[in-house]
């Protein structure tokens, strides 16, 4: 007896989809929710290109060994057969496809989810305009050639126009264009390109929502003549519901800064605690990229601008930064992490001489003293390297824990309100459901322990008695350093000798 299809699922059956950033976070929780949920699908064409001496097919394989892909497994495993993958890469031209790759998939492509970018806050400006920028350039040409094109949903971030106090669904103009940024970082060697970097990104604050504000400015260009759409995601956190609970496979974002501060590594963060969280949960914001492309061609009429989605949480649903802060102590002391280094209290300031202070007290010296050792006992040393990582990360995170922006979502409610039930049941977004800020963060603590540290739910008792111990140490460590500091204040201050 054949399934009863749901409007979306209808609208999928016999589609071809092809997806550029498949091995990312968001692709791996796409490439999934398509195949279980989408199943009429005809096909999903993947690019993915080596890595670490492993092809593509190996990297698939790979990719299918994961836990998220066990429900397809157990209730679908024929449609792991409708992924065709091809050797390809956004930083060459016709992303690396060519002959009957290439022909393939302009022949029978009906919609495309570009997603593949380089998310290092950090990195260079010439790698992020070729990855974001004329990655997206590459994959535009690609799919101006392909036959029976429906959507080009082009994958952005909400914080590209991080100037803006508010920011709509709309794409804001930039003095910079595209066509002479891509030009520059041809012709320009990369040692000239990083020292004019900082004047180039103003008010941007690192080189990935630079390139992601002119990739929109691209892909808005094309609007006349191609089914383009913006989604902006904002800050993507672990999987509230599917495909499991608390699904994270990376250290981006509050994964990273969760499983620093959690193994005693982060001792002092810049966090103003007024601001309100900025995170989606994977799943809301796959399940909305998956709608965009049914709702876009349901239309009667196209709209008259490029359609942008802004992907946040809903205003009811951000909670202070102060509060999270606060559950996530509670967490740590429920659900500690395995052996870390030492106990889990960072101190949380928008003092940023006092965040100076103690950034080389806590992670500096440590690191230094770390490392001394290692190199008296002969072994290989490490820490100065991890907090050099740590540092550099906290640098440019702190954009976005000291200031605050507001997010007008309207397009991306709308893909909610306008399901049916049936629809609703499938494809999750609902921003009214009862589960409480302190439920879903005691998911994503339990996901980092599960699938980034691979530690083990049975290990928790002796982690809470590893904790305890930590707790002493560290009560008792910081009672001898301020009781030495004021004694010998005191000693030579003369005040001592009065006694």
């Amino acid at each position: 007896m054949a399934e009863d299809l749901s409007p979306v699922q209808e609208y999928y059956k016999d589609k071809t989809v092809f997806i550029t950033g498949a091995s990312g976070f968001m692709g791996k929780v796409l490439l999934e929710k398509l195949l279980y949920s989408c199943h009429s699908l005809k096909e999903v064409i993947i690019i993915v290109r080596p890595k670490r001496g492993k092809a593509p097919e190996t990297r698939l394989e790979e990719m299918f060994k994961l836990p998220i892909f066990q429900r397809i497994k157990d209730e679908r495993p024929h449609v792991l057969k409708k992924v065709s993958i091809y050797q390809g890469d956004v930083t060459y031209d016709s992303l690396g496809l060519s002959g009957e790759s290439l022909k393939h998939v302009v022949d029978n492509t009906n919609i495309v989810f570009h997603m593949a970018a380089t998310l290092k806050l950090e990195g260079n400006l010439r790698d992020a305009i070729d990855m974001n920028l004329m990655g997206t350039k590459r994959a535009l040409d690609v799919a101006k050639q392909m036959k029976q094109l429906e959507a080009f949903v082009h994958l952005s971030t909400a914080f590209c126009n991080c100037d803006q106090e508010v920011m709509y669904e709309k794409v804001y103009e930039f003095p910079h264009k595209p066509e002479d940024l891509m030009r520059l970082a041809e012709w320009m060697d990369v040692k000239t390109l990083d020292a004019i970097t900082p004047d180039l990104l103003k008010p941007h604050p690192n080189t990935y929502t630079y390139s992601k504000r002119l990739a929109e400015l691209l892909v808005r260009d094309h609007y006349e003549t191609m089914p383009v759409i913006i989604a902006r995601p904002s800050i993507v956190s672990p999987a509230a519901y599917e495909p499991l609970q608390g699904w994270v496979d990376n250290l981006n974002g509050p994964t990273g800064l969760m499983i620093g501060c959690g193994k005693g590594v982060i001792r002092s963060v810049l966090v103003d605690m007024k601001n309100k969280t900025e995170v989606i949960p994977v799943d809301y914001a796959i399940n909305g990229l998956i709608v965009i492309p049914y709702e876009f061609n349901k239309q009667a009429h196209r709209p008259n601008t490029v359609p942008v989605y802004n992907i946040t949480n809903a205003d009811h649903r951000k909670k202070p930064l102060g509060e999270v802060v606060e559950i996530s102590k509670r967490n740590n002391n429920d659900i500690p992490l395995n052996a870390g280094l030492w106990y889990p209290d960072p101190c949380v300031t928008t003092n940023e001489l006092y965040h100076k202070f103690n950034v080389a007290l806590f992670h500096w010296l440590p690191a230094y003293l770390l490392d001394f050792l290692m190199l008296i006992l002969g072994q290989k040393r490490f820490m100065l390297r991890v907090q050099e990582k740590i540092s550099i990360g906290l640098g440019v995170l702190q954009f976005f824990t000291l200031n605050a922006w507001t997010f007008r979502s309207e397009n991306y409610g709308a893909l909610w309100k306008n399901l049916n039930e049936q629809d609703k049941a499938i494809f999750n977004m609902n921003m009214d459901v009862k589960e409480t800020e302190e439920e879903y963060m005691i998911v994503c603590a339990l996901g980092a322990r599960r699938y980034i540290l691979k530690e083990k739910d049975e290990d928790l008792p002796k982690a809470r008695l590893h904790m305890r111990i930590q707790y002493v140490a560290d009560r008792v460590c910081k009672t001898l350093i301020v009781g030495l500091f004021f004694y010998y204040l005191l000693k030579w201050t003369g005040v001592l000798a009065m006694f």
